[in-house]
């Protein structure tokens, strides 16, 4: 089957680790679905698995993809939760969890295998190319925002970095949720872009807010760290899930931090429950996740290059 995966691991140049063509299909395993896969959302995880985080050089050539939404065996429409091993089934008792891809092989492929307990009915709402945007980008941002900054209808949040997958999620489904939200972003564009979505205002990176914030929500890291923290009230959470821009900031912030009482919070995908409920809650109220571009499985290298160069906005999602 045809499948874009990693060849081998380049820290400095990952694109030059990414191949495309023939890999074997999957095997049937007890307990295990079959998927036709109809749509693949890229993450930056895929370009971290290039740069061998999470994975070996022993455990390649790997099908790149953490999410996906298909066809199962019965001709259900369904979507994956990528997560393999949450609760131990399908795998061994002992087993660790792992996110597709750093063990078992992904989605960018014309096929996946994965449990059977980690497929879910796709709604019907939903396309193919919506639903394949929500398993890790879209969870991320729904745990972020009601389990882990724990905010509530009014309160008031901080998106850092608008236009990246989580960034743009959590936008959405803030907004949706009736939160006041404030994004950031150096382009001025992506600012314009994030009000449009449902953001209150959009401020150029590192600008003041008009007023602090109950939470925030970070996925860029180093670069933005001392402005999440200083656009915190008192008592405050900031949520952490990523660092695209570096693990290591200037300036850590520990006094504001102890002095003012803050939460710092972090926080990695999600559970299928919360899945399931990002799902009803798109269906619902008419949420439809951003696309920036689609791109038939064999322009993957596109989309690769897009997103590893920062000119997106929304999820990369890739047709089958």
């Amino acid at each position: 089957m045809f499948a874009a995966y990693a060849a081998r691991i380049d820290r400095d140049q990952p694109l030059n680790g990414l191949e495309l063509g023939d890999r074997p299909a999957p095997a049937a395993r007890p307990g295990w679905t079959t998927v036709d896969v109809k749509a693949a959302s890229l993450n930056h995880h895929d370009l971290w698995t290039l740069r061998g985080v999470g994975i070996t050089e022993d455990s390649l050539p790997m099908i790149l993809g953490c999410d996906a939404a298909g066809i199962d065996e019965h001709g259900n429409e369904v979507v994956l939760h990528s997560v393999i091993g949450q609760t131990g089934h399908g795998v061994g008792p002992d087993e660790k969890p792992s996110i597709l891809t750093e063990r078992y092989q992904g989605t960018f492929a014309e096929r996946v295998t994965v449990p059977t307990w980690n497929v879910l009915p796709k709604p019907a709402e939903l396309s193919f190319a919506e639903a394949a945007c929500l398993p890790t980008a879209w969870l991320t941002a729904y745990r972020m925002l009601f389990t882990n900054a724990g905010v509530r209808p009014g309160d008031s949040v901080l998106v850092q970095g608008a236009g990246g997958g989580v960034a743009t999620a959590a936008i959405v489904l803030g907004a949706a949720a009736g939160l006041r939200v404030f994004a950031t972003s150096r382009d001025e564009a992506k600012r314009k872009r994030a009000v449009e979505l449902g953001a209150e205002a959009a401020f150029a990176s590192g600008e003041r807010l008009p007023r602090r914030v109950d939470a925030v929500i970070e996925t860029v890291g180093a670069a933005t760290w001392s402005h999440s923290v200083k656009s915190l009230r008192p008592g405050g959470t900031l949520v952490i899930s990523g660092a695209t821009s570096g693990f290591t900031p200037k300036n850590g912030e520990l006094n504001r931090i102890f002095f003012l009482e803050l939460k710092v919070v972090g926080s990695t995908m999600g559970s299928k429950e919360e899945l399931a409920g990002l799902l009803d809650f798109c269906a619902a109220k008419g949420i439809r996740p951003v696309i920036d571009s689609t791109l038939p499985l064999d322009r993957a290298r596109e989309g690769f290059a897009k997103m590893a160069e920062g000119e997106l906005f929304g999820k990369i999602v890739l047709t089958v």
